[in-house]
């Protein structure tokens, strides 16, 4: 999926977390995480799979994607040898992607957050893959911190974590727009004095404090048929 600068721009004045409220699915797991806090990626995935130590599809990724894609790697459940470090991130770069996602770790830790190109990972080691030309794959759907993506899905990280959009990824993106308006007056009104201490959406207190099984049995007997 193509997104125009506008829609990115849009993407990037909000967080994943208002659009997270709204999913049930595609969502990473939270081991993966921005090599720092202040990196922040949206754009669409170009999926990689890892099957061995072999780092290669990785390098010919960079080459096909679309420039200002998301580079999402499968490590095919490997969690010890990194793919990526300072200079791959360079070249990833260069290539005009957004950013990296791997389900595994990544190397260089130091030189990444100098570098400050969005690298997203579970962690970091000293041991790293080699380019032998033996296996991986490219373009396909894979499976990332336990969501499934394809190529072309809308890749949305920050600090907290990352997502996979859902296609009809406008009406999320409004409601995000909203919930960030709103948390904007909240603040605002904190600022002045408000003392927030309940919900206006949902009275917490009554529910709690009110017989429901019985108001579920008087629900039964006036709309069940048995």
């Amino acid at each position: 999926m193509n997104l125009s600068q506008e829609i990115r721009d849009r993407f990037m004045k909000v967080e994943p977390a208002a659009i997270g409220h709204h999913i049930t699915r595609g969502f990473m797991r939270p081991e993966i995480k921005p090599v720092c806090d202040e990196m922040k990626v949206v754009g669409p995935a170009y999926t990689v799979r890892l099957n061995e130590r072999d780092s290669s599809a990785l390098y010919y990724a960079i080459q096909k994607a679309p420039r200002g894609s998301v580079i999402v790697v499968d490590r095919a459940g490997d969690h010890t040898f990194a793919c990526v470090g300072e200079f791959f991130a360079e070249m990833t770069r260069a290539c005009g992607m957004s950013g990296i996602v791997i389900d595994g770790p990544a190397t260089d830790k130091l030189a990444l957050k100098r570098m400050g190109f969005p690298v997203f990972c579970t962690g970091f080691s000293p041991v790293t893959c080699n380019v032998t030309g033996t296996s991986g794959e490219a373009g396909i759907a894979v499976e990332c911190g336990g969501a499934v993506v394809r190529p072309g899905d809308i890749i949305f990280g920050d600090a907290d974590g990352v997502i996979v959009v859902p296609e009809n990824y406008l009406p999320y993106l409004e409601a995000a727009e909203k919930k960030t308006a709103d948390e904007a007056a909240l603040r605002k009104e904190l600022e002045n004095g408000f003392v927030y201490n309940k919900r206006k959406d949902f009275d917490v207190v009554k529910f709690f404090e009110s017989n429901v099984p019985a108001e579920i049995s008087k629900i039964k007997k006036n709309y069940c048929q048995y």
